[in-house]
């Protein structure tokens, strides 16, 4: 008898393991889990993802699916939120880096792209007049003429995203604090388009997009 208590004793951890093994289901992929995994964003980008200028957050809602994948991707890849000149990217990439379970990044991307699309105030005042050459000279091609952007190219629509964060961007791919990786090659072939851009003509360009809208 004391055999057999010594043996189910030392099996019992392998029966414990198997049972969890069993219970550990992954969390569905889709909406439902793309709701639960936003909880962690709403600090941030709000209930509507419209985001908080004040911290830096952008408005995310609306925007396609593939592009959202990609930049969570790029956070995880230190793409983004890699440099010390990027302190928001910074914030948000340990957010990106705990969708560690298979189909997390696709489900919070379907949840987030699922929003009404918004199209925020302009904070910035640049030439719209010079910023339409800038644009149709280095943009387009890209962005296309209306500013929706080109998933093959992998470009968002520009007339989504907020004027003051399309300047930190710029700034960053111009500084190097993104683009700046050789894997990253779509972002390698924007930062090439913002090395002779100065402020005003970044300012320009951006007030000429919101006239897209």
């Amino acid at each position: 008898m004391a055999r057999f208590r010594i043996h189910i004793r030392a099996a019992l951890p392998l029966i414990l393991i198997g049972a969890a093994a069993c219970d550990a289901t992954p969390p569905p992929v889709g909406m439902v889990r793309g709701a639960e995994l936003y909880e962690t964003c709403l600090p941030c980008h709000g209930e509507s993802a419209v985001g908080n200028a004040e911290i830096e957050a952008p408005a995310i809602a609306g925007l396609p699916q593939w592009y959202i994948e990609e930049q969570l991707l790029g956070f995880q890849q230190s793409w983004r939120g890699g440099h010390f000149q990027d302190i928001a990217g910074m914030r948000m990439r340990p957010m990106a880096i705990s969708l560690t379970r298979e189909g997390d990044i696709e489900s919070v991307a379907q949840y987030v792209a699922a929003f009404e699309p918004v199209y925020p105030s302009s904070t910035l005042h640049g030439n719209a007049g010079a910023g339409a050459a800038i644009y149709n000279a280095v943009c387009v091609t890209c962005h296309g003429p209306e500013g929706l952007g080109m998933p093959e190219l992998h470009s968002p629509p520009v007339v989504q995203l907020d004027d003051w964060y399309l300047l930190t961007q710029l700034r960053n791919f111009r500084t190097g604090a993104r683009g700046a990786d050789p894997e990253n090659v779509w972002g390698v072939t924007m930062r090439a388009n913002t090395l002779a851009l100065s402020d005003q003509a970044m300012q320009d360009v951006i007030a000429y997009i919101q006239t897209l809208r």
